[in-house]
């Protein structure tokens, strides 16, 4: 059964942040947690207080030892998982980054061309929206997903994002 997304609400809020600089984009290979083994940007959940800008930087400062700069939200990604859980994620894109791209125990980092993404080693739902996030046109995302199997996916172009 597709999910309401009108009275749809999020159990979890989280970040993905994507470094385009050069014709390339910071991508990692998750080490941990949802999505392990995954190619993605850095990102993670919220915490108290925090705004989806401060948890996006801290989450790449964390995973990739490096500070994001010229950071600006690129969209918003609603999951709807069969298992129960309901994911809210802010979508960031920065212009540089200050610091050079280190692994941790959360991520291995990768500098990848804009035209040779690796999209069978990330989710799913990326190839539908990733071209608007590098063509700065913001975006709305709507995705039901089975594990890593994505049953339905919707995705709007906006001229702006939701307060």
């Amino acid at each position: 059964m597709p999910t309401d997304w009108a009275a749809w609400q999020p159990g979890l809020v989280a970040t993905l942040l994507f470094v385009v600089k050069e014709g390339q984009v910071l991508l990692i290979r998750k080490k941990r947690g949802l999505g392990a083994g995954k190619i993605n940007g850095p990102g993670g959940k919220l915490d108290p207080g925090e705004t989806p800008e401060q948890c996006a930087v801290r989450e790449t400062e964390e995973e990739l030892c490096v500070r994001a700069t010229g950071v600006s939200e690129a969209g918003r990604l609603s999951f709807q998982f069969v298992d129960g859980m309901k994911l809210y994620c802010h979508v960031f894109r920065a212009d540089d980054c200050l610091g050079e791209a280190q692994e941790t125990d959360e991520a291995i980092p990768r500098w990848t061309p804009v035209d040779s993404m690796p999209f069978e080693e990330m989710w799913a739902d990326d190839r539908e929206w990733f071209h608007l996030l590098l063509s700065r046109q913001k975006f709305l995302g709507y995705f039901d997903f089975d594990d890593d199997s994505m049953l339905s996916c919707r995705v709007d172009e906006v001229s702006e994002l939701p307060r």
